[in-house]
């Protein structure tokens, strides 16, 4: 008896489950679905502001639009990420426009030694400056985002404390970073930042010039125990979409993308500058990562040292037929605009 009423029990429960299943309201499946490809791996900034973006537009569109994404150059690695795009291999990629200096000229004009104070400042300048003069090579994509890194510094295995200790040690730097750390007298080392981890357990390199939130996202503070404070240069990113694939796009859905551009670009650059922060008393805490900060004199030393990098980008800018003092003029104004 009590075996037939548990059979009793489990049918009804069972038959409630199944009409419930069928009787419920379906959740409607994505419209359109968006493949978003990104080099770094996942932890990283650019892999976290991708992963915001994708939250804000599924559900500023309703459940609308869907959007995979590919961190870690799943689907296209750094250098190839423009080209990926723009042949339709990714929807969406995110690029490090330091990786090609020769090909995005104006863009990476805000990597020159001009002043730029943090992520939040670079990233509102870089904006302005795609927005004033639409650089041609990005005529085939649409720009969703541009935003920059803080400023670059020195991490290494052996302590910097001067020019003498800098000159001939070899370091990981592209674009305008191997720029200075070529004029500075170290070796600089061309390599995109996945590769780096690598580069340093093999002794390839002594350590890297770049913004500090890879201490702890890439863990460089296991093996760089030093870093010198020299405040430099940024690295500019765009996050662009396949031209063909925005064209597809309902007027609702780009309304979305479009409200989210400079939303989007100083959301990153916030979260860039707070995430520096904690990621250098992180190393200090766990690995004890000495930082090194530069007398007055000895700075002076080093920047002097940088002035020919912007003459050398000017002389090359005006090649291009670019309007390069205008250009630099329009960034530094920019920076004291956005400048907090």
């Amino acid at each position: 008896m009590k075996r037939w009423m548990r059979c009793r029990v489990a049918i009804g429960l069972a038959t409630a489950i199944g009409l419930a299943a069928v009787l419920a309201p379906a959740v409607p499946a994505a419209e359109i679905t968006l493949s978003y490809a990104n080099f770094p791996p996942a932890p990283t900034f650019p892999c976290v502001q991708m992963e915001r973006w994708k939250t804000e537009v599924e559900k500023r569109t309703a459940g609308k639009v869907a959007v995979n994404t590919f961190p870690g150059g799943t689907l296209l690695g750094a250098k190839e990420m423009m080209d990926g795009v723009i042949a339709g291999q990714a929807d969406i990629g995110c690029l490090c426009m330091a990786y090609q200096p020769g090909r995005f000229v104006v863009t990476n004009a805000t990597g020159l030694p001009v002043g730029i104070p943090d992520a939040r400042t670079g990233s509102l300048v870089l904006l302005d400056l795609f927005n004033k003069y639409k650089p041609e090579e990005f005529a085939k994509v649409k720009v969703l985002a541009l935003f920059t890194t803080a400023q670059s510094n020195i991490m290494s295995k052996v302590p910097v404390r001067s020019l003498e200790d800098l000159q001939g040690l070899s370091l990981r730097g592209s674009g305008p970073a191997a720029q200075i750390l070529g004029a500075l007298g170290a070796n600089p080392v061309g390599m995109p930042m996945s590769d780096t981890p690598e580069a340093l357990q093999k002794g390839v390199i002594k350590g890297l010039l770049s913004s500090l939130e890879v201490l702890k996202d890439f863990k460089f503070a296991e093996t760089c125990r030093y870093v010198t404070l020299i405040d430099t240069v940024i690295y500019p990113f765009a996050v662009v979409m396949n031209m063909d694939r925005w064209n597809s796009l309902p007027a609702d859905v780009k309304q979305v993308m479009e409200d989210l551009i400079a939303e989007q670009s100083e959301w990153t650059g916030v979260y860039m500058d707070n995430h520096v922060k904690e990621s250098v008393e992180w190393s200090k805490e766990t690995y004890e990562v000495e930082v090194i900060s530069l007398d007055a004199a000895e700075k002076a030393r080093w920047d002097e040292r940088l002035k020919p990098m912007t003459d050398k980008w000017i002389a090359e800018a005006k090649a291009k037929g670019l309007p390069a003092e205008e250009i630099l003029a329009d960034i530094r104004a920019a920076v004291e605009k956005h400048r907090k």
